[in-house]
């Protein structure tokens, strides 16, 4: 069996990037912009929210060494999905939680364990993740890609990614790389 794909938006794709990289059988985690209107946008243009894109990363990965339920937990738990168009500070539509399914088995999945989520109450309050299908994605800058381990002491880094990461690796011991 080949490699499947799976495109996530959760927030700032720096922060899903260094997350969904660490994990045993991601083959590979690209940043780019699903969901909107305009043609191959570029960063300037989603930051002003109104091109409809949301920042993303599209995880390839193996699914006889990950399932896809068990990438679909991660997400739901390493950002907020109860929050609309907005992650911590990142405020805007680009910044929305949202699933793109490339299939109806992807979005059986998604919203499986989105109702499991739900049902244990992590939350306080409901999660409002968008499960759309896959309409395009458009691949980020180059230096969109690998940014936290390009530059890990960024103020944006340390104080948000860095904690981020580091809460994930506590917690997801058994599927890190």
């Amino acid at each position: 069996m080949g490699l499947d794909t799976i495109v996530l938006g959760g927030g700032c794709f720096w922060c899903t990037e260094s997350v969904f990289s660490q994990i045993k059988g991601v083959e590979k985690v690209e940043s780019g912009y699903s969901g909107g209107h305009v043609k191959n946008p570029t960063y300037k243009e989603v930051c002003t929210g109104m091109t409809g894109h949301v920042e993303v990363i599209k995880v390839w990965f193996n699914p006889e060494l990950i399932t896809l339920e068990t990438l679909f937990s991660v997400f739901f738990t390493t950002h907020n999905p109860t929050t609309i168009d907005r992650q911590g500070n990142d405020i805007g539509t680009q910044y929305r939680s949202v699933i793109f399914y490339a299939d109806e088995n992807q979005r059986q999945i998604a919203q499986k364990v989105m109702n499991e989520i739900a049902m244990q109450k992590i939350y306080e309050n409901p999660i409002v993740t968008e499960i759309s299908p896959l309409i395009n994605f458009y691949r980020s800058e180059e230096y969109h890609h690998n940014y936290f381990k390009n530059n890990p002491h960024e103020p944006y880094c340390e104080s948000v990614i860095n904690p981020k990461v580091t809460k994930f690796r506590a917690h997801y011991k058994d599927i890190l790389k």
